[in-house]
């Protein structure tokens, strides 16, 4: 059983007072818990554990001292009852999370995490759910995600907290309700908020920060729901429309090129595109890691790949150079945060191009992204490649996935079940 002692902590601050301090120990290891008090050592009975009556506020602190000791004790004999083997350290985060028990101080330790691993898009996009999540709390317009969201948002913008415990199914509907009348929310969209308020929520409880019971989501609570979404990828004619186009402006022929490579290396995504080396190139094949699930792979390099590659050739610096001139101005291409929020950017400029510029003078009628490009190959493969054969191409680690993604530009058996019909 740990004790839960309240101490002077032996280091005095600037002003000569000592904190006063939760000390907790087990096997005779301790940790302490700052309070917001500091009083003089003579103002301090350390036998009795609490304040002399000769400092001005020893009544109100003594109460302080006494509910604080108790608080600590009924924490620890909880930890201790739920689990066999505990440490100072586990009964002090759950007396004291760090940054705070509160969603959005939890929810900010989230953005930050997200932020220390390199997830651009995650990151930007649960910023944004974060911040207009705490709108709605507060009571305030959702259509005006004004500020950022961020531990001190709360005190700084006016901005509410709010305890896990008040999370509930009814609240959580009635955000989905706001979201879908004010905000114009898709299903998907809305889903995505839920998602983000479940990881903060399950990140809470891992961490011992709040308790299961007060979970909003599950059987027979709040379900999150995706619902299907289309992906249409271009024609042929429209693809070869896009490769023999003449486009004199370097941007607009560059946004393109992006497009097609991606398209060549069975849809390869964007951001690995942008990262592609000429080291990566060996005896007619490119070798290279998708950054999405790190799976290893080889495809052959088709000729009009390589006809693309070599407008790059005049700006190679050496073997291991990068093709493309996007994160070649970046310092660092180890810092996973910059190189991805530079990846977001040149695809967010590359669609804009591409749509203003490029589809009208190919004379396209389709809406294009660079995302499109992967649809575009799953459309043309159609029921042509065998499915394990794309299932390698894609890189999936379940061909489950494959069949699903697939699917969604398989149209051969519902196109026969029709004619049979109507003829």
């Amino acid at each position: 059983m740990a004790s839960i002692k309240v101490v002077l902590y032996p280091r005095a601050k600037k002003d000569g007072t000592f904190p006063l301090a939760l000390r907790i120990t087990k096997d005779r290891k301790s940790s302490y818990i700052f309070t917001d008090y500091s009083i003089k050592k003579e103002d301090w009975i350390e036998d009795e554990q609490r304040v002399k009556t000769s400092h001005p506020n020893s009544k109100r602190l003594n109460n302080y001292i006494l509910a604080k000791k108790a608080e600590a004790s009924d924490t620890s004999l909880e930890v201790e009852t739920h689990k066999k083997e505990v440490s100072t350290r586990a009964i002090k985060q759950k007396l004291k999370p760090k940054g705070g028990s509160t969603f959005f101080a939890q929810a900010h330790i989230y953005l930050k995490n997200l932020e220390k691993t390199g997830n651009y898009n995650c990151f930007i996009a649960e910023k944004s759910r974060v911040k207009i999540f705490q709108l709605f709390v507060s009571g305030r317009d959702i259509t005006k995600a004004d500020k950022p969201t961020g531990k001190k948002d709360v005190a700084e913008t006016g901005l509410s907290d709010i305890a896990f415990s008040d999370i509930t199914m009814g609240l959580l509907a009635r955000f989905k309700v706001e979201l879908a009348s004010k905000r114009k929310s898709s299903d998907r969209t809305i889903a995505n908020y839920l998602v983000m308020i479940r990881s903060v929520f399950s990140q809470a409880i891992r961490d011992g920060v709040t308790e299961e019971k007060h979970y909003p989501f599950g059987k027979g609570k709040t379900s999150i729901e995706f619902p299907d979404s289309t992906k249409v990828g271009i024609s042929n004619e429209d693809v070869i429309k896009l490769e023999t186009v003449d486009l004199p402006i370097f941007s607009h022929d560059h946004a393109r090129n992006i497009w097609l490579v991606s398209y060549y290396f069975a849809g390869m995504r964007v951001s690995d595109v942008l990262r592609l080396r000429w080291s990566d190139f060996k005896e007619m094949r490119l070798h290279y890691t998708m950054g999405k699930n790190n799976k290893a792979g080889s495809l052959k390099t088709p000729e009009k790949a390589f006809a693309i590659l070599n407008k790059y050739l005049s700006d190679k610096e050496n073997k291991n150079d990068l093709i493309f001139p996007d994160l070649k101005i970046l310092p660092d291409l180890n810092d996973e945060f910059e190189v991805k929020r530079k990846i977001a950017q040149a695809v967010n400029r590359y669609n804009k191009i591409l749509n203003k510029f490029v589809l009208p003078a190919a004379e396209i009628e389709s809406k294009v992204t660079m995302h499109i490009s992967r649809h575009t190959f799953a459309t043309l493969a159609g029921d042509k490649i065998p499915i394990q054969m794309l299932q390698k191409l894609y890189r999936h680690s379940d061909i489950k996935t494959t069949i699903g993604y697939q699917a969604n530009f398989i149209y051969k058996d519902a196109d026969e079940a029709l004619d049979a019909v109507l003829g």
